[in-house]
C-alpha cells in the first residue's frame, strides 16, 4: 500500500455537519523525499523508499550521508519503504500530504506508549480476588493461581502474568481522513493513533 511517514502532533476535536463532536488526531504528514527506487529488474520488487524529518549532521553516519547524496537531499531521520506507488517517481521527488483525499480511509501504524512493568489487572484486565473481606490481606490485585498440581508440574508458556506493557508496534485500521491541510502539511484523522506526541507514524491507504 502507498502512504507517507508522519509525526503525531496531538489530539483535538471538531464538529461534523450534524453538530456531533468528533475526536481527531492531528498528524504532520510529509513532505517525504524519495531516497531510493526499487525496481523489478534490480531488486525483484517495485517500491519507493521515503525519508522524513531532517537529521543533524552530528548524528549522521557516512553511509547515510552517501545514500542521501545520491538522492540530492539531506539525511533523513526516518526512512520507510512503501509499495503500490506505481511508476513515474525518481530520486529526490517530494510526496506531500495531498497524496490523501478527504473522506477516504487509512491505516496508521506506530509504537504505543510504554507503560513500564504493570500488574495483571492493568495489563490483562484481571478482576483481582473480588472482595476485600473474609481473610483477604493485600490480595486485591493479585494474579491468583498460575498452575495445577504435581501434574503438569510447570507453568504453561503464554500464561498471562505481570510484565512490561506497551512500547509495541500497533496498527490501527480504517481511520477516516477528516481534513487535509496542504499549506501546513497536516492530516486530521478520526479517532486515536498509537504513540506519544512527536512520535513517528506510518500512514497507508
Amino acid at each position: 500500500m502507498s502512504g507517507l511517514i508522519g509525526k503525531k502532533i496531538g489530539m483535538t476535536s471538531i464538529y461534523d455537519e450534524n453538530g456531533k463532536n468528533i475526536p481527531c488526531t492531528v498528524i504532520e504528514a510529509g513532505p517525504c523525499i524519495v531516497t531510493q527506487v526499487r525496481t523489478e529488474e534490480v531488486d525483484g520488487y517495485s517500491a519507493l523508499q521515503l525519508g522524513f524529518d531532517d537529521k543533524t549532521e552530528k548524528s549522521t553516519t557516512k553511509a547515510e550521508a552517501g545514500h542521501a547524496k545520491k538522492a540530492g537531499t539531506s539525511v533523513k531521520r526516518k526512512v520507510v519503504e512503501f509499495q503500490g506507488f506505481g511508476e513515474g517517481y525518481k530520486l529526490g521527488d517530494a510526496i506531500t500530504v495531498e497524496h490523501f483525499i478527504e473522506g477516504e480511509f487509512v491505516d496508521i501504524a506506530g509504537t504505543s506508549k510504554g507503560k513500564g512493568f504493570q500488574g495483571v489487572v492493568k495489563r490483562h484486565g484481571f478482576g483481582g480476588v473480588g472482595q476485600a473481606t473474609h481473610g483477604q490481606h493485600n490480595r486485591l490485585r493479585a494474579p491468583g493461581s498460575i498452575g495445577a498440581a504435581s501434574y503438569p508440574a510447570r507453568v504453561f508458556k503464554g500464561m498471562k502474568m505481570a510484565g512490561r506493557m506497551g512500547g509495541e508496534r500497533v496498527n490501527v485500521e480504517n481511520l477516516r481522513v477528516y481534513k487535509v491541510v496542504p499549506e501546513k502539511n497536516l492530516l486530521v484523522v478520526k479517532g486515536c493513533v498509537p504513540g506519544h506526541k512527536n512520535s513517528y507514524v506510518i500512514i497507508q491507504k
